[in-house]
């Protein structure tokens, strides 16, 4: 099965109400898994690439021939999208469009309105030219992710986005909504009445970032107010890690990457396994 764009994938998901996960790639076993975990719950997926952990994993072009091997050796049948995660520029997009990504999110929400109009509009017009889907951002995400720092929350603005939409062409859109990347320090508090409004003036898929943490009956109203799309980092970093503590405690002279990696790697699977059937992508491929 060749790579695909999100577009389809999400469209459908919004339709039939349920979300598809982005679950983000930061090494070979992260890509096991995640494959692997789509493959055995018969559900779409969206593997995001974040630029650090693109540069981490050797560049664009490593992280898509790794894709494409995993994909041949395990016989991987699901729709698989691979996606640039907060795209900091036109040129990064291109980059990862020129490798072989088959989505792009740009990140241009710390610009001015119609700045980031213009560089999402230019995005969108290479990216679309090469079959390749478009995610923005309007707001701010709190948290911080990779090379992406952001101090608060701002929302976003509902006729921003409706502007933003109708004058880019963008596929789907993140707006900034009370999640934020990383753990969260107390409750998350979305704000579900701007995720209808903006659900429903754009038409679009909306993207919920900072997935981990959310507690499942909001994961259940987001996606019933239009979020076709979960993005989840940390929980997979913190299962893994959590693993790996284990089998060294446990086996102090432990050196073979591979007995505790593996175990790693498996506790990353049941993570995303955990969260398909969660967002209700499980047996939709």
């Amino acid at each position: 099965m060749p790579l695909v764009s999100m577009t389809e994938m999400l469209n459908k998901a919004k339709a039939e109400g349920y979300a598809v996960g982005q679950f983000n790639l930061n090494n070979l076993e992260f890509t096991q898994a995640i494959l692997l975990a789509a493959q055995e719950e018969k559900s779409p997926v969206i593997l995001g690439v974040s630029e650090g952990a693109g540069r981490y994993m050797g560049g664009f072009k490593t992280v898509v021939k790794m894709v494409e091997g995993l994909m041949e050796d395990y016989n991987i049948t699901v729709p698989v999208a691979i996606h640039l995660d907060h795209g900091s520029s036109f040129d990064k997009c291109k980059a990862a469009i020129d490798a072989g990504f088959t989505s792009v999110m740009i990140d241009a929400s710390h610009h001015p309105f119609e700045e980031n109009i213009e560089i999402t509009s230019k995005v969108v017009e290479y990216a679309h030219s090469k079959g390749v889907s478009v995610e923005a951002e309007l707001g701010t995400v709190g948290g911080q992710e990779d090379d992406v720092v952001a101090d608060g929350v701002i929302y976003a603005d509902p006729k921003e986005c409706e502007e933003l939409v109708k004058r880019t062409g963008i596929d789907c859109l993140a707006p900034a909504l009370g999640s934020v990347h990383g753990p969260y320090k107390g409750e998350p508090n979305l704000g579900f009445k701007e995720m209808e409004e903006i659900g429903n003036i754009t038409g679009l898929p909306l993207v919920l970032h900072g997935g981990t943490g959310i507690p499942t009956k909001d994961i259940q109203k987001s996606i019933s107010l239009g979020t076709a799309k979960i993005n989840v980092n940390t929980e997979n970093q913190m299962a893994s890690a959590k693993v790996v503590r284990e089998v060294l405690a446990a086996k102090p002279n432990e050196y073979d990457p591979r007995k505790y990696m593996g175990p790693a790697r498996d506790a990353i699977k049941e993570t995303v396994i955990g969260k398909m059937r969660e967002f209700g992508s499980a047996g939709k491929a």
